[in-house]
């Protein structure tokens, strides 16, 4: 006789992952969720009320070749914080508040604790951003998966009034670029950080040159949100478009809100690196190109905004805590 768990699923150990997760699913809920967590579709019902012409913004994505890093330090709980958190800038930039999230779990085999931890961050970033994990899928795929990984993957779904769609279309040449600090590297860049530096350091060791902090811990900083800051720039209209800086580095992603004929002409000594990107690029001696367009280099959020609006936003983001950076401007395409 051959059983379900003899071909590799436990449907005990999935049981057990839900009775643990349950706890840390229903902190999130917001007054918008109609259903408990199990049910075949999440209900959510939005209050639109103060918006003339609301618009639903969606955004899907994963974590990458991060959760290796987290593999090695058996370290579970970031890097669910990084999925929401890199998902709400997604839409955020776009001038939307998230509403709802959605996660997907796949392992080879489910360790229930494992689960426990990874949903344990879902559910910090959800509250931290009031946005309700409604939904979610756990699955369990005997040969697809190496022992003891996983992967992940995440849907968001914000809503923002039409009127204050940011898109960058007002965009025009002279506007000034301001950058906001990043928690080191995000969750882009792994696969080359992590083919350099566990060349030369175990993901425990403590180079000089991060002061302290574990080769592990640094590459585990979690991928901020900035949620708070861009609604504070937004409610006062001060920027003309937003950039969350993800694979592709500046340039890369400053030209999806850019319009055609301009480019953003970026001062790369306007501010100083992080240790880790230093680190990273002499340890490969890898081109300041290639660094450019493969890492923020310690800039996860770049805000555009008119020159006449320039010093009122460098004061608001000062005033919320910020670092606030000016890294250069908008200029024709060379």
């Amino acid at each position: 006789m051959t059983t379900y768990k003899d071909a590799g699923v436990d449907i005990e150990a999935g049981d057990a992952t839900v009775d643990r997760i349950k706890p840390l699913v229903r902190r999130t809920f917001t007054p918008g969720v109609l259903t408990d967590i199990g049910a075949f579709g999440a209900f959510y019902q939005p209050d639109f009320s103060g918006m003339d012409e609301p618009v639903l913004v969606s955004s899907v994505d994963g974590v990458g070749t991060k959760l290796k890093v987290a593999f090695r330090a058996k370290r579970y709980d970031t890097v669910g914080q990084d999925l929401v958190n890199h998902c709400v800038n997604d839409i955020a930039v776009c001038g939307a508040t998230p509403l709802f999230f959605l996660d997907y779990f796949s392992t080879g085999k489910l360790d229930p604790g494992v689960a426990e931890d990874v949903v344990r961050g879902f559910a910090i970033a959800c509250e931290q951003n009031g946005c309700a994990l409604i939904g979610g899928e756990t699955a369990e795929m005997p040969d697809i998966y190496t022992e003891g990984e996983f992967d992940l993957a995440g849907t968001i779904v914000g809503a923002v009034d039409k009127a204050q769609i940011v898109d960058g279309s007002t965009i025009s040449e002279g506007d000034a670029l301001i950058g906001l600090p990043s928690t080191g590297l995000h969750t882009n860049g792994y696969s080359l950080a992590r083919h350099v530096l566990f060349e030369h350091f175990s993901v425990d060791d403590r180079p000089d040159a991060l002061s302290g902090r574990s080769v592990g811990e640094e590459l585990l900083r979690v991928h901020r949100s900035y949620l708070k800051v861009i609604g504070d720039l937004t409610e006062e209209n001060l920027v003309k478009g937003l950039v969350h800086v993800t694979g592709g580095g500046i340039p890369g992603n400053a030209a999806r809100v850019i319009p055609d004929g301009l480019q953003a002409h970026v001062d790369y000594a306007a501010w100083q690196r992080p240790a880790i990107f230093s680190l990273i690029q002499e340890l490969g001696t890898i081109p300041e190109d290639d660094m450019r367009r493969t890492f923020n280099l310690g800039m996860g959020l770049i805000a555009v905004v008119d020159p006449a609006s320039k010093s009122d936003a460098l004061n608001l983001l000062s005033d919320a805590g910020e670092q606030p950076v000016v890294i250069g401007e908008v200029r024709p395409v060379e």
